[in-house]
């Protein structure tokens, strides 16, 4: 079996983590600043950031990589600065905050479930490996 398609899927898990990272970073500073007037909550598209971290988007917008471990699009924005976007308000607000603290809650709880799951695909993509190497006598 070719190395690239075994590092290929927890490459992959391996990017959706990271992005799951930051999608709950984005979420718990909408969170902390559900007080502050003023305040615009921001959302992130995880779909578009996973897309362009594994280099599926279209030609057109596919990521340039300046160096190793940078992931950048065309024109210096980070996938995490091209992905967010600023929340739609489900009600106005005299401060005008757009925090909806119950989508906020909703949207952790999710993303901890997937951030959870993707730890869990990569563990068993892992063992599997490990299971590979041993010898039958290992048994």
């Amino acid at each position: 079996m070719n190395v690239n398609r075994l590092t290929q899927k927890l490459d992959f898990h391996a990017q959706a983590l990271t992005l799951r990272a930051e999608r709950q970073r984005v979420i718990a500073s909408n969170i902390a600043n559900a007080d502050t007037p003023g305040y615009q909550a921001r959302e992130m598209d995880f779909t578009t950031a996973l897309q362009a971290a594994t280099g599926r988007l279209p030609a057109a917008s596919q990521m340039a990589t300046t160096e190793r471990g940078h992931m950048a699009l065309p024109g210096g924005a980070t996938i995490e600065q091209a992905t967010l976007r600023y929340a739609t308000p489900s009600q106005t607000n005299l401060d005008s905050n757009s925090v909806d603290m119950d989508r906020e809650r909703a949207s952790f709880a999710e993303n901890s479930v997937k951030y959870e799951a993707t730890l869990r695909f990569i563990n068993g993509h892992v063992r599997e490996m490990l299971d590979a190497m041993k010898s039958p006598s290992q048994g």
